[in-house]
Parts: structure tokens; C-alpha cells; sequence
């Protein structure tokens, strides 16, 4: 079996190893790396993987998750590089941050693929992009594909639209939060308790998804659906088209986009 460490145990970090053991991974042939204790020692009763130290996790595991903050990957990669072996396959969970940074810093001829993950894999519902470097073999994304699957769903992009996914499904569920919240917040205006008001939204918001991934609608013909001539909706959409919603949106996701730019020009100088 192929073993994987997940270098920084965060939220994203532990729920790809609860997907993975979910998905019949034994804990055996999982490590992960944690810099505070406390939170090692918890993960290990939870989930039974082994906590390693960052040698040990690039020495032992064949696949090398790199799940930290972008701002953290210089250390890391410092403390990575001198005892790498050849042949490893980094996966990079980093918004923002290229492959031929980890190539250039790594031993020649690392397979690196870059990923771009968001939060629903919490709840197994994740949607990943993923991209290949220049070393990386269709065989390295056939196999980061099959990991990911277990925690949601993956797409190949190249890498070049990274930045775009970043913005688009990355930052994608707080724009959707963003949007409940203020939904909630209307309700309890027009006087409705907010635990019913979030049960109403959050409800409404379950059953759309499950309407644009299950149905063949496009998602102006759903809305058109639910709105009719002189009805309540169109009253609603058409406060929504005054106030620039949808302009405000388009904009928000360029500058997510802008950001993530941003982020991986930080590191031109190792590049």
C-alpha cells in the first residue's frame, strides 16, 4: 500500500485523513505532521495515525501532502529539501503557490501536483482542481485524484487557471455563507426566530444544490422556475439587479483571483 503524510495537520490537512481512512486507508499507512502537541496527541487517539516529525514523514511516506498556510511554506520546504529522496510525489494543497517553486527547491525531478481544495471536504462533499508540474506523470494524477475522490470531487485543469479556481470554488463556500448570512439576517427582519430562519435558508440552500447537480436545468432556467409574472421573486430579482449583486459577485471573485496572484508572486524569487 502506498503510504501518504499530510504535512500540517489543520482542518483541511485532517479531513483528507478522515476521508482517506473512510475510504478504507488503513491508519497504518498514514502520518502526519502537527507543530503543536496537544492537537497531535488528539489526532492520533481520534484517527490512530502516526504523528512524525518532517524528516521522517518525507523519508517514510511515497506520497507527500503539503497542507500548510502559504506564508509557512518556506521553513517547511527548507526543512523538507535535504532529506527528500528521490522519486516522492508532492501534492500541494497551498493556495497560490506554484509547482516550480516546490521543483526548484526540492531534489531534480520531483512529481509535484498542485491542488486546489475548499472546506466542504469537511463533510466529504470537496471540490479539488488539480494540475500536474512539469515532472509530474499522468500516473501522479491519476493517483492524487483517486485520494481526493475520497473526500469530494476532483477536476484536472491546467495549471495556468489555478489562480482562477482559487477564486471561483476555493474562496466559493464563504461567498455561499456570505450569502446565507444575509439571508438569515432578512428573515429575522421580517420577524422570523432566527433558528427557524436558519432552518428555512439553509434548508433551501441544500435542496437548490441538490437541484443543479442532480437536474439537467441550467441555472437560469431553474430560477425562471420559481419566478413568476408579477409574483413575489421577480420582485425580489429585480431588487437584487438594482443593488449591482450580480456585478458585486463577478467582482469579488476577480479580486479573489487577483489575490491568489498575489500569493504565488511572493515566491518569484525562488521560482
Amino acid at each position: 500500500m502506498t503510504t501518504i503524510a499530510v504535512l500540517g495537520a489543520g482542518k483541511i490537512g485532517e479531513a483528507l485523513l478522515s476521508g482517506l481512512i473512510k475510504a478504507g486507508r488503513a491508519p497504518s499507512d498514514l502520518l502526519f505532521t502537527e507543530r503543536f502537541p496537544t492537537r497531535a496527541e488528539e489526532l492520533t487517539k481520534t484517527y490512530g495515525i502516526s504523528h512524525v516529525d518532517v524528516p521522517a514523514a518525507v523519508e517514510r511516506a511515497d506520497v507527500i501532502v503539503v497542507a500548510v498556510k502559504p506564508q509557512d511554506i518556506e521553513p517547511l520546504l527548507d526543512e523538507m529539501a535535504p532529506k527528500i529522496p528521490a522519486g516522492k510525489l508532492v501534492v500541494s494543497l497551498c493556495a497560490g503557490l506554484p509547482t516550480k517553486l516546490f521543483e526548484r527547491r526540492l531534489p531534480e525531478g520531483t512529481a509535484v501536483v498542485r491542488v486546489m481544495p475548499n472546506t466542504p471536504m469537511l463533510v466529504g462533499e470537496a471540490m479539488a482542481a488539480i494540475s500536474g508540474g512539469a515532472h509530474a506523470a499522468d500516473r501522479d494524477l491519476d493517483l492524487v485524484e483517486e485520494l481526493l475522490g475520497s473526500v469530494g470531487k476532483v477536476a484536472r485543469v491546467p495549471e495556468s487557471q489555478q489562480d482562477a479556481v482559487t477564486a471561483l470554488s476555493g474562496s466559493g463556500p464563504a461567498y455561499f455563507f456570505y450569502l446565507v448570512e444575509a439571508m438569515i439576517d432578512a428573515g429575522i427582519l421580517l420577524g422570523i426566530p432566527r433558528a427557524t430562519a436558519a432552518d428555512l435558508i439553509v434548508q433551501s440552500a441544500v435542496g437548490a444544490a441538490a437541484m443543479l447537480r442532480e437536474g439537467d436545468g441550467h441555472p437560469v432556467m431553474l430560477r425562471e422556475a420559481v419566478t413568476s409574472p408579477a409574483g413575489t421573486t421577480i420582485a425580489g430579482i429585480r431588487e437584487l439587479e438594482k443593488h449591482g449583486v450580480r456585478a458585486a459577485l463577478i467582482d469579488a471573485i476577480e479580486a479573489a483571483r487577483d489575490r491568489s496572484v498575489e500569493l504565488g508572486k511572493a515566491h518569484e524569487e525562488d521560482d
